[in-house]
């Protein structure tokens, strides 16, 4: 007599793919799949990864596989550049704003905002100023100043004049102490800067001192220059007609008045012949070398600023040529739109001079303009880099976003 077995369901299977990650598949029998946790605000029939053979990719998984070498190579990566993004540069750190979400270290204080980069008890920064009798130049000089601690707030900032204004340099460095940064408001290097300055610091043993580079040649001068010549008026292309410059100077004739003949401005088409701008600029002059080689430098820098267009250096003294000599350089070579730049920081006698030998417009002098307060700033810091770094070509390559 045969006695009947009861039917017994097939166990349940899953089919091992023929690779893993890992490597081969072992070779063996079909291996029975684990019964399916029960289901936890799921739809039904709806399973988890693991059971349709693939890794599970819920963190609340705790099957889930060990991270592989090429995953544990990737998060090492990324620590890193993060790491590597808070690393100071030859010591030398410009404050930043603290990322979102960032959690200050036990024991660090937060960073102040706008902090001075050298850190409390860094270097003073003595802007000098040359001097003038006009009224108006320490005003203007002033009013750079304070735009310069705008843009550098918590920096000590202080002003020396070399002549004819108070204070004067020596009463200024008198009374300061530590370290200071003579940054020199002129634009080459002549007499003052080469000479007048390192006798100061002589004179003053009580303090460690530095001199700047004077604040030409460099981009952000000709980006001042430009414009204030805009400001003035002045664009390198278009329509003459929209360059008269009857408002400047209406007691004196100007060169973009109406043409007295047929020919002098229109050709056999009657077609307008397009006018050639150029711009004189205008400096104090030196009998230094070096000094009107940066005057040309500076030159070329806002030639370029302007488009190619030519720019002719002139000066008030001791050098050539004069205002009124460039101006008839440039008209005998066929220039018809001519301006004057001016190469001064503030008002004065040899800058009022230089806008009355102008054919047209005449710039106003660069005052507080925003480019010459990050220069001056640029010029300090440059002092600063030179302390630290080892190589000069870090330095010239350095910029300073202000």
């Amino acid at each position: 007599m045969t006695e009947s077995i009861p039917h017994l369901p097939t166990p349940a299977t899953v089919d091992l793919p023929a690779t893993a990650p890992g490597g081969p598949a072992p070779a063996g029998p079909r291996t029975p799949a684990p019964a399916a946790p029960p289901a936890t605000g799921r739809r039904a029939g709806e399973v988890r990864g693991a059971s349709r053979g693939r890794p599970c990719d819920d963190p609340s998984c705790a099957a889930a596989p060990a991270p592989t070498a090429a995953g544990l190579a990737t998060e090492i990566t990324a620590q890193l550049a993060t790491q590597l993004g808070n690393v100071r540069l030859r010591t030398f750190h410009r404050p930043t704003a603290a990322r979102p979400g960032a959690v200050p270290r036990p024991g660090s204080a937060a960073p102040r905002p706008g902090a001075d980069p050298v850190g409390p008890g860094g270097p003073t920064l003595v802007a000098v100023a040359h001097g003038s009798r006009d009224p108006r130049a320490v005003r203007t000089i002033r009013a750079l100043l304070d735009r310069v601690r705008a843009l550098r707030p918590g920096l000590p900032v202080r002003l020396g004049h070399i002549e004819l204004n108070r204070p004067l340099l020596a009463d200024t460095l008198d009374e300061l102490t530590g370290e200071v940064v003579l940054v020199p408001l002129l634009f080459g290097r002549g007499h003052h800067v080469t000479r007048d300055l390192p006798a100061a610091l002589a004179a003053a043993p009580h303090l460690t001192g530095r001199i700047a580079p004077p604040l030409g040649p460099h981009a952000l001068l000709a980006e001042a220059l430009h414009g204030r010549l805009e400001e003035a008026g002045f664009r390198a292309g278009g329509d003459p007609a929209d360059h008269a410059p009857a408002t400047r100077h209406p007691h004196r004739p100007h060169a973009h008045t109406a043409p007295t003949s047929h020919s002098s401005r229109t050709c056999c088409s009657h077609a307008p012949v397009p006018s050639r701008p150029a711009v004189v600029l205008a400096a104090a002059g030196s009998r230094s070398a070096p000094s009107a080689d940066d005057i040309a430098r500076t030159a070329r820098l806002l030639s370029g600023r302007l488009g190619g267009i030519p720019v002719l250096p002139a000066y008030a003294s001791a050098a050539a040529p004069t205002v009124a000599e460039a101006v008839r350089v440039l008209t005998a070579r066929g220039h018809d739109r001519i301006a004057v730049a001016s190469c001064f920081t503030a008002p004065g006698r040899f800058a009022a001079q230089c806008a009355d030998a102008a054919p047209g417009i005449a710039a106003a002098p660069l005052g507080d303009h925003p480019a010459l307060a990050r220069l001056v700033l640029h010029r300090f810091d440059q002092v600063l880099l030179a302390r630290t770094a080892s190589d000069p070509d870090g330095i010239r390559a350095a910029t300073v976003a202000v």
